[in-house]
């Protein structure tokens, strides 16, 4: 295992750089340098597909206090491709600890980076916006040659990364079901409503919340089409979370664009499904300068609060939802993007943040229920 004390640099695609001293796995790895608010949640966070290709900044000045353990994987492996913080600590104090946050990052081959400066960090990604970056623990590279190979790391806008995620064979998905991590077809018994999950990226915490709601759910490939969604026979989609660029999700949009054209069955996208929604029926996204990664955004109407979780990098132009079709039902009341929308004439719904909190506030978990409720209208 690499020592704590091997240096390491994190250069920025306009060539600012960062010293600081290596942990978990030694090597270099490039991704967009993003930061995330929130206090709690590593784990979560490192192993939530839809942070896959990106640096992830924790501003909370201390990493690691709690350990590591099986039960708060989002997904089977981690997806971050680096690691940023102030300080990490080599002796965790948790009752649920299994191992400490540097092996078990250099068990998973993934590179970190502490001792850096985070509040200068993360002034300059909200004045300049988030941007390519590289880390390096090897120290046969200067910070010019990281910044030249860094010009050749394509920008996150126009990639599709969801299919890159997404899984490859469809299975299902209860309390009792540990066979998906391995992208496995389970044999456990399914409860009332029928739901086909498109797979973007789709967090262990939200199967468990459908299920807990009462869900048999299929979890089923990016790349399907309508007539294997239909073959289900479900009683409701579920679009799920993801990474990268949703307009260049275009199979996913195909898709979408179906199943609200050719029938009526209720739809219930989260982040990245939320978004597939608007732009499935002509709406357009936009690269918001920083993103919102973080547990504590008001998000609402003039008549109701909930502080959410969130983690996303595009949002929907409100501009370009066409007018009689969806309505807009939540804005993000820090910037006043969209937040929320449903469709004005059909059961579907969606919601750019995180109603499964995990990590985060339960505020929004009746949403749910609400697709269920939706559901049972229909039976």
């Amino acid at each position: 295992m690499s020592s704590p004390f091997n240096s390491a640099l994190l250069v920025l695609g306009d060539g600012t750089f960062f010293q600081g001293k290596s942990f978990g796995f030694r090597g270099t790895a490039f991704g967009e340098v993003v930061f995330n608010t929130g206090m709690t949640g590593y784990q979560e966070v490192l192993t939530d597909p839809s942070y896959f290709g990106q640096l992830v900044t924790f501003t909370y000045p201390e990493l690691g206090n709690t350990g590591v353990n099986s039960h708060d994987q989002e997904a089977k492996d981690p997806y971050v491709r680096g690691v940023i913080v102030r300080q990490v600590s080599s002796q965790p104090s948790s009752w649920r600890s299994e191992q400490s946050l540097q092996h078990w990052l250099h068990q998973n081959r993934m590179v970190g980076i502490c001792g850096v400066d985070t509040r200068a960090l993360v002034k300059h990604l909200r004045e300049s916006g988030s941007m390519n970056g590289v880390i390096s623990s090897e120290e046969v590279f200067s910070p010019q040659q990281l910044l030249e190979r860094l010009r050749e790391i394509p920008s996150m806008e126009g990639l599709n990364l969801a299919d890159e995620v997404s899984t490859e064979f469809p299975y299902n998905w209860s309390s009792t079901c540990t066979e998906s991590f391995d992208k496995r077809l389970s044999k456990c018994q399914g409860a009332p409503y029928k739901v086909v999950a498109i797979d973007f990226g789709i967090k262990k915490s939200i199967l468990e919340r459908l299920v807990a709601h009462g869900c048999d759910v299929k979890v089923i490939p990016s790349s399907s089409d309508i007539s294997k969604v239909l073959s289900y026979k479900p009683d409701g989609v579920f679009l799920s979370n993801g990474p990268g660029d949703p307009s260049a999700v275009k199979g996913g949009i195909s898709l979408v664009k179906d199943l609200i054209n050719q029938t009526n069955l209720p739809m219930f996208g989260i982040c990245l499904g939320h978004q597939i929604l608007g732009l499935a029926i002509g709406g357009r996204t936009f690269k918001l300068d920083y993103g919102h990664r973080g547990l504590n955004h008001p998000c609402g109407t003039s008549g109701h609060l909930e502080i959410t979780s969130q983690n996303h990098g595009f949002a929907l132009d409100s501009e370009s939802l066409p007018e009689g079709t969806v309505e807009v039902t939540h804005l993000n009341l820090n910037d006043r993007t969209v937040a929320g929308l449903a469709f004005c004439d059909r059961p579907i719904f969606g919601l750019q943040y995180h109603p499964e909190a995990s990590p985060g506030p339960h505020d929004a978990d009746h949403y749910f229920a609400y697709f269920v409720a939706l559901m049972a209208e229909r039976r």
